[in-house]
Formats: structure tokens, C-alpha cells, sequence
């Protein structure tokens, strides 16, 4: 079998500015892309952007490009990207103490913190957790608690939800370009593919052809999914909830389609219960597109640079 070199990362738009980091965690090492500020200031302000439950750090090169002047850190979380080898236990406490010996590692003390999707979760208990390093909380289409649809049960959960998200993972590929296609033919991505949406593609996979498959860990993604509706460590991270949150929503879903992740009766019974929180949507966007399309990241951008001045 030929080995398959693995690609590296550019850092998207800022090429410049990125590299890669290893950091000891439990059980071995947590792999991070760093984005520095243009000017090289090191008492900078820090962004540390958590992303997705089948993701990795590059679904955020567009946000160290809106923010120049800001240092943005973004892990691979615990069964992801260059961290899918990391053992369980997975779950939110794991995560967000992965995320706090990161912040350590860099001798970074406090940080705004942006989630996306399964990481507006971890954020949220990372901040009970480990409230001293976070300057204030902005949750991307996510965070909140899912409902599942009605007659689902846990287990059907990964699946209702996430759909092909989930399929692929067991799936394997012949080579780069295979893979490639079966993105450009997800509708979350339709007439959206991009120099970085390509990066992010090559990226998830690992292993050689003709055998290669996505990074993330299958244990990992029911291991965590189950914890994102009624998890101990969310619903207490929710009771404590003590940092500004921001909680941007996107009105389409995983597939783009209608009713989103978040419809109209979660949105407002999850305002009803934490009254402190302020919602927005982001027109326009999908899923995906509300971190990985322009557009999303014109709505986002301003809400983080607002939460970096409270």
C-alpha cells in the first residue's frame, strides 16, 4: 500500500500568521493550529475557537482573517483531526479540560471563547469548569440542549441529527479526490466550495490509499452526542452560567434544509430559560456555512470583537 502524504495545513487566508502546536493532555498530545496577530503583538488579545463534533480546528481559517489583530487558537479536540488517537474518556469535562491544559501550554490566562456546533458545549463547561479563563462566551449553533425530534430515542440521536455527518465515518475512501466529491455533493456545501472548504476536506482524512477514512473517532462521536441533550456537565454548566453569552443561530441545518438545528420552539424556550442570553440569526447561512462561509463570518466577527472590548 503507498503511503499518502499527509497535507498541511496554509492557515487558510492567513497563511502567514499559522502554524501547528502539540500540547501534553491526558494520554498523550492535543494538536492545535495558532493563528498570531499581523503586528506580532504578544500581549494581543486571545480567541480560543472550539469547533464541531465530526470537525477540526480548520473549520476556522476565516476567523483569524477577520480579526487581524487577534491571536485565535483552535484545537483538535479529543478525537479529531491530529487528535483522533487520544484515548476515551470523551465527553464534555474531558474536552474542556483538553482545552484548559491547551490555554496553559501557551501561557494563555483568559480568552474569549467561541464554540461552534458541539463546541458552543464544550465552551459552556469549560467556563463552569474552569471559569477564570474565560472572558465571555460566544455559542455558534449550538450550546444550548438539542430536542430531539419526537419517537427518537438516544441511541437513534447521532443519526437523526447528524445523518451522512455520521454515515461517513464509517465509510472508506480510495483517495483524496473521492473524498473531495462526496462533499461537493453535500448539499450543505452546494455552489459554497472554496480554496478552504478543500483544505478542511483534505484535512479530515487519515490513514493510506486506498483505504482512507475520516479522522474522527466512531466512539467518540456517541460518546459525545448523547451528553449534547441531557449531559450532567451541561445542564450544570447551564445552572452556573456566570460569563456574557452570545448565542448566533443559522436558519437552515447540517443539510441545509428547514427546520434547523435550532427551529423556532427550542430558540424560544431556551431564551424563556436563560433570559441573559441574547440570540441573533445569521441570515442566510447553513450549519456549516455560519463558520465556514463569508457571510457567516461578517455576523460572527463583530459579536467576538465586541466580546473581546466587554
Amino acid at each position: 500500500m503507498t503511503p499518502t502524504p499527509e497535507p498541511i495545513p496554509s492557515g487558510g487566508a492567513a497563511p502567514d500568521r499559522y502554524r501547528s502546536e502539540d500540547v501534553d493532555v491526558r494520554g498523550g498530545t492535543l494538536h492545535l493550529g495558532v493563528w498570531e496577530p499581523a503586528s506580532g503583538a504578544a500581549e494581543a488579545p486571545t480567541v480560543v475557537a472550539i469547533h464541531g463534533i465530526t470537525s477540526s480546528h480548520l473549520a476556522w481559517p476565516l476567523l483569524p482573517e477577520a480579526l487581524p489583530e487577534v491571536r485565535v487558537v483552535a484545537p483538535d479536540l479529543r478525537g479529531r483531526g491530529r487528535s483522533n488517537d487520544l484515548p476515551a474518556p470523551y465527553g464534555m469535562p474531558s474536552h474542556a479540560d483538553d482545552v484548559a491544559a491547551a490555554m496553559d501550554a501557551l501561557g494563555i490566562g483568559q480568552a474569549v471563547i467561541v464554540g461552534h456546533s458541539m463546541g458552543a458545549f464544550v465552551a459552556l463547561v469549560l467556563a463552569d469548569r474552569h471559569p477564570e479563563r474565560v472572558r465571555s462566551l460566544v455559542l455558534v449553533d449550538g450550546g444550548m440542549p438539542l430536542l430531539p425530534p419526537e419517537g427518537v430515542s438516544p441511541d437513534q440521536l447521532a443519526q437523526a441529527v447528524l445523518g451522512p455527518a455520521a454515515d461517513r465515518l464509517q465509510m472508506e475512501f480510495p483517495d483524496r479526490e473521492s473524498y473531495r466529491q462526496f462533499f461537493r455533493e453535500h448539499p450543505a456545501f452546494a455552489g459554497g466550495w472554496t480554496d478552504l472548504v478543500q483544505d478542511y476536506v483534505d484535512y479530515d482524512l487519515v490513514g493510506q490509499e486506498p483505504r482512507l477514512r475520516p479522522a474522527t473517532a466512531v466512539a467518540a462521536l456517541h460518546e459525545d452526542i448523547r451528553e449534547l441533550v441531557d449531559g450532567d456537565s451541561l445542564l450544570t454548566a447551564l445552572a452556573h452560567l456566570r460569563h456574557d453569552a452570545t448565542w448566533l443561530v443559522a436558519p437552515r441545518g447540517l443539510m441545509d434544509e428547514v427546520p434547523p438545528l435550532y427551529p423556532d420552539a427550542a430558540r424560544a424556550h431556551w431564551t424563556a430559560q436563560y433570559p441573559g442570553l441574547e440570540m441573533i440569526e445569521v441570515s442566510d447561512v447553513n450549519h456549516y456555512t455560519i463558520v465556514m462561509g463569508e457571510t457567516g463570518m461578517r455576523a460572527i466577527a463583530p459579536v467576538v470583537t465586541r466580546a473581546l472590548g466587554s
